[in-house]
């Protein structure tokens, strides 16, 4: 697995709280060299600060908008998954009874897998839930297309159409789950933080200057928290329960 910092929200903010301090600890050592030398910035210093400040709060802005987005997504998914594994559960009762029991018991151990998948936090645990989700579609195809090509009717072909929604809700489910904010992104956003810092520290006057270096990064830290937390499906606090998987389980398994 490579590391990605965006998977460990809290480590990003930290990390990111340190970095943005330091450039303002670097753009307040030059200010002070340069007012030696060469006096008090000029007047449209401060129209560059609130430039950047405006252009960072954008980003962040447009960032957290598309981490929401996703995660909405992700939720929605979630429930339409709980919604084709239950149709097709119902709709197994036209093929033989033998068969229907058969595909019955493997649903309900497939939606177990699929709840398995919102829950993991550990990589290789969903290495082995991923292979044991692609063996148990493999399985339940092949188990519904046998009775279905058996008795080629507009009812059974209904099963072939329903066995087909359950696996295309997790490829749908999957892709939602790696797409999240470019790391581009993130690379944009952390370089004008960093140079937001350093024209701080710059401009950065008076007693109180350690205090107004500080409040700068620990906001944009924030920020970048809240952001990552809601874009990051296993790492962060704000994650997709499974709710309708569980409530679905329970139904399969009293049944």
């Amino acid at each position: 697995m490579v590391f990605n910092l965006m998977n460990f929200p809290v480590l990003l903010a930290v990390v990111s709280l340190l970095a943005m301090w330091l450039a303002g600890r670097i753009g307040s050592y030059i200010r002070e060299k340069r007012m030696a030398k060469r006096g008090e910035p000029s007047s449209d210093f401060n129209l560059a600060v609130t430039a950047t400040l405006t252009l960072l709060g954008l980003i962040i802005g447009f960032s957290f908008s598309m981490a929401m987005s996703r995660y909405d997504q992700r939720k929605n998914y979630e429930e339409a998954e709980a919604n084709a594994i239950g149709t097709e559960y119902v709709r197994v009762d036209v093929l033989p009874a033998a068969d229907a029991l058969k595909i019955k018991s493997l649903l309900a151990a497939y939606t177990d897998l699929r709840i398995a998948f919102y829950q993991s936090r550990n990589w290789n645990e969903l290495q082995r839930i991923n292979a044991d989700t692609a063996q148990m579609q493999d399985q339940l195809w092949r188990t519904v297309e046998v009775p279905a090509s058996a008795q080629p009717t507009p009812v059974s072909a209904l099963t072939l159409a329903g066995m087909n929604d359950v696996l295309n809700s997790q490829g749908y489910t999957q892709a939602a789950w790696w797409y999240r904010i470019p790391t581009e992104a993130w690379i944009l956003m952390i370089a004008i933080a960093l140079y937001a810092n350093l024209l701080m520290g710059f401009g950065a006057q008076g007693p109180r200057t350690n205090t107004l270096l500080l409040v700068l990064p620990l906001l944009v830290g924030i920020s970048f928290l809240l952001v990552a937390d809601i874009d990051s499906p296993r790492g962060g606090l704000v994650r997709v329960h499974p709710v309708n998987l569980i409530a679905l389980s329970k139904s399969l398994h009293g049944h």
